[in-house]
């Protein structure tokens, strides 16, 4: 480690070499789509730690973030070291976990990522799929990340496959267990984005709480995460459910505009933002679907069926010819038949690192 600087990203010249290394990482990649910089400014300026590994010449060859949650620390019952936004060249993988782990508090048993910053918002490795691109909220990295974790200790957690189906014609409207229940179907309003949030962030806590690394979103946390989406946001692409006036399922998509983010590398300044705004309709032919769930009580009764065809049936009208998924679970079966009854297949093998102290 001698030949090796292990400096926190404490001024904007720092701050602009860490959004500049993976420009240079992935330069003539364009199957990386980089998180956006205004995400990562604002993580910093909030006080998340940032780091860049250097060599001797003073070259950045990694960088990442280590952060801590209460919140996944008691989810996991343990005090976890949490790392994200991790990149490194080939040589620097043992430096930059070394340099990682002699930054770890002593009382941090488990290091555990990458994150971005909780694994039920973003981060995480592709352990195969790497001839298919990455996407908006999911990972793409080279084959050698994988090596380079577990010749170092690391252990999978969480395994997952993203996903990507077609969207032909739609079928029969999907049935639900018959009740006398009144089914109402909603979906996305602009004028009223900040209320639907907070209803599916209602649906959202209580649907992934029995997943082992969900832990509750807050609405501040909402609100950072989705800052920006009402530019972004195709109305007919967040739908819920209610039952008797009750929110029970939702599901959200938003059009994918990874292209866009690979070719502006990640820069979503305010004139980039006109850009994309102008050229909408040019990135409405692919949508990613971010996150869906129903309430456990009402969980089996076909209403997360019933959604998806809705939701098929608004893709194909409004034109779209793809739908690709964050990571699901490979412990979530039901999630899965969802997919494949479109005609969908896993994307990438998904995990999340963790090793013990």
């Amino acid at each position: 480690m001698n030949s090796h600087r292990f400096d926190r990203v404490n001024c904007r010249r720092d701050l602009r070499q860490f959004l500049a290394f993976t420009d240079r990482l992935y330069a003539d990649e364009p199957r990386h789509v980089p998180v956006p910089r205004q995400q990562i400014r604002r993580w910093w300026r909030d006080g998340v730690p940032l780091y860049l590994l250097r060599d001797a010449a003073g070259t950045v060859i990694g960088r990442t973030t280590l952060h801590t949650d209460s919140a996944f620390d008691a989810k996991l019952g343990r005090r976890c070291q949490l790392f994200g936004l991790t990149e490194f060249t080939a040589p620097a993988a043992g430096p930059l976990f070394d340099a990682m782990t002699a930054h770890t508090d002593a009382d941090r048993d488990l290091l555990f990522g990458p994150v971005a910053l909780l694994p039920n918002q973003a981060g995480g490795v592709i352990t195969s799929g790497y001839a298919e691109r990455g996407f908006v909220d999911s990972a793409w990295n080279p084959p050698r990340y994988v090596a380079a974790y577990e010749a170092y200790g690391f252990h999978r957690r969480f395994e997952s496959d993203t996903w990507i189906c077609p969207v032909p014609a739609p079928a029969q409207p999907a049935r639900v267990e018959p009740d006398d229940a009144r089914l109402e179907l909603h979906r996305g309003d602009v004028r009223r984005l900040d209320d639907q949030l907070d209803l599916l962030r209602g649906m959202l806590n209580a649907s992934f709480a029995q997943l082992g690394y969900y832990t509750p979103i807050s609405a501040g946390q909402l609100r950072r995460q989705t800052d920006g989406l009402a530019y972004l946001l195709d109305e007919s692409l967040l739908l819920y459910l209610t039952r008797d006036g009750r929110p029970v399922a939702f599901v959200l998509c938003v059009p994918d505009i990874s292209e866009f983010l690979v070719t502006v590398r990640g820069d979503l300044h305010p004139v980039n933002q006109l850009r994309l705004l102008a050229a909408r309709r040019r990135y409405r032919r692919e949508a990613v679907l971010i996150v869906k769930g129903v309430l456990p009580q009402y969980q089996g009764r076909g209403y997360q069926r019933l959604l998806s065809a809705h939701l098929h049936r608004n893709l194909y009208a409004a034109g779209y010819t793809t739908l690709r998924s964050t990571y699901v679970g490979r412990d979530n079966p039901a999630s899965a038949a969802q997919y494949r009854r479109l005609g969908g297949r896993p994307l990438h093998g998904y995990t999340f690192y963790a090793k013990e102290r």
